[in-house]
């Protein structure tokens, strides 16, 4: 698994990762709700469409919009397990590891608190 700085830093020079950004609705539901509530959906989504070792849907589960937690894993190549493998180098077919899932909820974490900055 790399590190967040390492992968980070590979992610700025993706022009299609760099163009993931909360839009307005997004910003909203995120300064309504809170960075804790946001993060506890995050949690959610990655138990369900992550961590198995063959999620239904890979490649095609994370939707592009409608949630700033989708707009964040696409940003940050944790979107689907071949983009994890890809980016964090956390490998296909088996299970994510308790670490391996707090490496992807801090990732998107990291990303939406820069996010937030912006607003």
């Amino acid at each position: 698994m790399r590190e967040l700085d390492e992968v980070f830093e590979a992610l700025r020079h993706s022009e299609f990762r760099q163009r993931f950004h909360l839009r307005r609705r997004e910003r909203e539901y995120l300064r309504q709700k809170g960075m804790k509530t946001v993060m506890k959906h995050a949690r959610e989504f990655i138990n369900k469409r992550l961590v198995p070792a063959y999620p239904k849907n890979d490649g095609k589960q994370t939707p592009m919009k409608n949630h700033p937690v989708f707009i964040a894993q696409h940003a940050t190549g944790t979107c689907c397990r071949n983009c994890l493998r890809k980016w964090h180098k956390i490998p296909k077919g088996r299970r994510l590891s308790k670490e391996e899932k707090q490496h992807v909820l801090e990732a998107i974490r990291r990303w939406l608190e820069a996010e937030r900055k912006k607003m």
